[in-house]
C-alpha cells in the first residue's frame, strides 16, 4: 500500500511512529555525545582534513563527518529544500538541523520545515533571535531590514546562531560554489573560527540542477518557491523572484550593497 492510499487512521499510526523514533534518539542522544574538545584540538582537525579530503566527494567527507564527530554535528537549512539534511542523515539519521526562524519567513518556508520534520529522520531545532519581532520595531524601530539590513541579519540570524552552535564541533551547511562569485572558492571543511568549530559543506562542488535532480530522485521536499522563480530563499522582507539567466542569489537583498546575511563571511 503507497502512502497516497492508507487511511487517516494509517497515517496517524505512521507519524506516532515516526515521532516515537525521534523521541527515543533523543532520549539515548547524551549517551552518544563524547565530550566537546577544545578549539585548539579541533581547529588541528579541521586542517588536517581540509587537505587530506579536498579531492573526495559528498559521501566520503560525510562519512568522515559521521565518524569523526557523531552527534555532536548541527545541520543548517534555511528550507529551500531539504537535499543537505537528507544526505547528512544517511550517515547520521535524527542528526540536529538548525533552522533559523527569524520571525519574517514565508509561508511556504514554514511549511516546508513542518513537512520535512513530520517526514524525515531529523530533529529539528528552531533557532530563535533574543527579541520577537516586535520587541526589535519597538527598540530599533519597524522595517529595521531596510534601513539597516546587516544589523537585523546580525541579531536575527548570525547571534542566535553563534549561540546554539557552541555545544557542537561542527556545523554542515549547504553552500555551494555555483551559488555566484562570493561563494565560488568554497571548500569541503575549514575552520569557522568566528564560531569556533569544524564548518563543512558537502555540497560544495555541487550545481543547482545536481540539487533538484538528487531532490527529485529521492523524493526529498523541496520549497514550493523554488519552482516559482525563488533558487535562494530568505525571509520574505528580503527576496524577490530571479529573472532568467540572474544569479542565483540576486534576489536576496536586492538593490541594496548586500550579498550575505554574514552566516558564510
Amino acid at each position: 500500500m503507497t502512502e497516497t492510499t492508507l487511511t487517516l487512521a494509517e497515517r496517524r499510526e505512521q507519524q506516532l511512529a515516526h515521532d516515537s523514533e525521534r523521541t527515543a534518539h533523543l532520549a539515548s542522544r547524551e549517551s552518544l555525545l563524547a565530550p566537546r574538545r577544545s578549539n585548539d584540538a579541533l581547529r588541528v582537525i579541521a586542517e588536517d582534513a581540509q587537505a587530506r579530503l579536498a579531492g573526495t566527494d559528498t559521501a566520503t567527507v560525510l562519512a568522515w563527518v559521521a565518524e569523526e564527530f557523531g552527534y555532536r554535528t548541527a545541520v543548517a537549512c534555511s528550507m529551500a529544500d531539504a537535499v543537505l539534511p537528507h544526505v547528512v542523515a544517511e550517515h547520521l539519521p535524527w542528526v540536529d538541523t538548525l533552522f533559523l526562524e527569524t520571525g519574517y519567513h514565508f509561508a511556504e518556508t514554514i511549511g516546508t520545515r513542518d513537512a520535512v520534520e513530520s517526514s524525515m529522520q531529523l530533529s529539528i531545532v528552531d533557532v530563535s533571535p533574543r527579541r520577537s519581532v516586535a520587541e526589535q520595531d519597538a527598540e530599533f524601530g519597524e522595517r529595521l531590514y531596510e534601513r539597516d539590513p546587516a544589523l537585523c541579519c546580525d541579531m536575527r540570524k548570525v547571534q542566535p546562531l553563534h549561540d546554539t552552535l557552541q555545544g557542537y564541533e561542527v556545523w554542515i551547511t549547504g553552500v555551494r560554489r555555483d551559488e555566484g562569485p562570493t561563494r565560488a572558492d568554497t571548500p569541503f571543511i575549514s575552520w569557522d573560527d568566528k564560531n569556533g568549530l569544524v564548518k563543512v559543506n558537502p555540497l560544495a562542488a555541487w550545481t543547482f540542477e545536481d540539487l533538484l535532480t538528487y531532490a527529485d530522485d529521492n523524493d526529498v521536499i523541496v520549497n514550493p518557491l523554488v519552482n516559482d522563480g525563488y533558487p535562494s530563499i530568505g525571509c520574505a522582507t528580503c527576496t524577490r523572484r530571479v529573472a532568467p539567466g540572474e544569479d542565483p542569489r540576486a534576489g536576496r537583498w536586492a538593490g541594496l550593497d548586500k550579498t550575505e546575511c554574514g552566516l558564510h563571511t
